[in-house]
């Protein structure tokens, strides 16, 4: 095909948009990537899934150059380097090997002391690519500035910050039925779909009138609590009270995100618990591991509301995370309700941490804390 028919093709009209979805299967496949960003390239290869045996063979894809470990501002701060305000990239010895590797960039014991300096632009767009990928924030990154290799995947730096905005305008519905739910209530799923095949599912509850103020609960995937009841969280009881308040409300919408572990993906989640086992709590392993206390984006949020017609909501929610990332996105919000679940003792210093640290309205942990003091 021409590139002048190619760039009137629905199957290919949007080659930058293409070769991000090629290099984030790449990443999850375990595999380089070249970033190119002006005046620099750069091989990438993921810390996650990084054996002996997959860095010796980038090393010497890499040389005479030696790679670097980049890594977010969050986790440089965790490991010493004092300062910090971007990603940086850490210099890395000869004889370093993948255990270590690994340690610095999600232990919780651990320390740094070498060179650091502040990450290039493809360096901090490799790392929203493994953001998006769901791997952990870290890869191994090498300039190879005036080189190629054909087997390896090339995306621009510039085509990574604008994919995520990219996929909420691709969205679109894929499907829908009716589903009875326990209580007896009709419901409709509806699962919408992006361009890098990410499924989102809006559960309109009972009738609403879209005409009328629409009442809604965001509600991020939890296979954790949602299905197996776990008690560290109290997402499970939040799902079932937010559907039975829907239902005394005349209907509404839920609608399930896939943004596990506050966005950081379920591997990575449960990489955080272990670190709250190891003493830290959810705001302090999130960022331990180089992400942001909270990686959620609303704006998909946003846009499956407004593909139901649906503007003027009423939203079940503690969170002001919520009420400000769908105002920003044009979603006019009338009012908000609480949405407080039983407090256990697993759960606790969970919901504590997210009322002191992260501003989660939750009168019921205040109650606990008077009734105990």
């Amino acid at each position: 095909m021409s590139a002048e028919a190619s760039s009137s093709s629905v199957l290919f009209n949007n080659k930058a948009s293409i070769n991000v979805s090629r290099a984030l299967g790449e990443l999850q496949a375990q595999r380089p990537v070249t970033i190119n960003a002006p005046g620099e390239a750069l091989f990438i290869l993921p810390v996650e899934g990084l054996d002996d045996r997959r860095l010796a063979e980038f090393v010497s894809l890499c040389r005479p150059a030696m790679p670097d470990l980049v890594i977010t501002r969050q986790r440089a701060l965790a490991i010493g380097l004092g300062g910090a305000s971007a990603p940086m990239a850490v210099q890395l010895s000869e004889a370093s090997d993948s255990r270590k590797i690994f340690n610095l960039v999600a232990a919780r014991q651990s320390h740094f002391a070498g060179m650091a300096r502040n990450a290039s632009s493809a360096a901090a767009a490799a790392i929203q690519l493994v953001k998006l990928s769901c791997g952990l924030p870290a890869v191994l990154a090498a300039d190879i500035a005036g080189r190629s290799d054909d087997r390896i995947v090339a995306v621009d730096a510039e085509a990574i910050r604008r994919f995520a905005a990219d996929a909420v305008d691709s969205l679109t519905i894929a499907s829908e039925a009716i589903v009875p739910l326990a209580s007896g209530t009709r419901s409709k799923f509806i699962v919408f779909r992006d361009a890098a095949f990410t499924d989102q599912v809006a559960i309109v509850v009972g009738n609403p009138d879209f005409a009328k103020v629409v009442p809604v609960r965001l509600h991020s995937a939890c296979l954790t609590g949602d299905v197996f009841g776990s008690r560290r969280c109290d997402c499970g009881d939040q799902l079932a009270l937010a559907l039975a308040r829907l239902e005394d409300l005349g209907g509404g919408i839920v609608l399930y995100l896939a943004q596990e572990g506050r966005g950081l993906g379920l591997a990575n989640k449960m990489r955080a618990y272990r670190l709250q086992d190891e003493g830290l709590d959810t705001f302090d392993a999130n960022t331990t591991l180089g992400f942001d206390d909270d990686e959620r984006d609303y704006g998909v949020a946003a846009r499956m509301l407004q593909m139901l017609n649906c503007s003027r909501i009423l939203l079940l929610t503690n969170n002001p995370a919520k009420l400000d990332g769908l105002a920003r996105s044009g979603i006019e919000i009338a009012a908000r309700i609480p949405l407080e679940a039983p407090i256990n003792p697993h759960n606790k210093r969970y919901l504590t941490t997210k009322a002191a640290r992260s501003g989660h309205q939750l009168f019921g942990l205040k109650t606990v804390a008077a009734e105990n003091s």
